[in-house]
């Protein structure tokens, strides 16, 4: 005598299981909520104190050159030489002729990296460079 039935073994689940979907999903969103704040922090620098409050630039409008104290270029944190960086910011100066150069330079760096960067934008035409520090009242 058998249990079941002939019919019973043909029926298909039309369901479809969704938990190893909401898995993924949540351990996707748990990478991201992890890595997020590490990917928006820049590079460990001492900025020299004073300035005054930045006006409202469009973010498109900015790039963003770091100097570390041993005379290493970053743009955008990736880091390259000296001419294939001001190549880059020449090409996306043509392009968009309100560029704004912010230069965070070390205070314990050699100013010889600092102008040979500066002289280089000048010579290229982009003069709108801001040179970041740390607020006054930041410890």
């Amino acid at each position: 005598m058998r249990r079941f039935s002939q019919r019973s073994s043909l029926v298909t689940l039309s369901e479809i299981n969704i938990t190893p979907l909401l898995d993924l999903a949540f351990v996707l969103l748990i990478i991201f909520v992890i890595t997020t704040p590490l990917l928006e922090q820049g590079l460990p620098l001492q900025l020299p104190r004073g300035g005054q409050p930045d006006r409202r630039i469009d973010q498109a409008d900015i790039r963003t050159v770091d100097l570390s104290r041993q005379g290493i270029y970053f743009l955008n944190r990736q880091r390259m030489p000296l001419d294939r960086m001001v190549s880059l910011l020449v090409r996306d100066f043509h392009a968009n002729p309100n560029l704004v150069i912010y230069i965070r330079a070390d205070k314990n760096g050699t100013i010889g990296d600092l102008l040979a960067l500066v002289d280089r934008c000048v010579q290229n035409g982009m003069t709108r460079m801001n040179f970041r520090q740390e607020p006054p009242g930041r410890p």
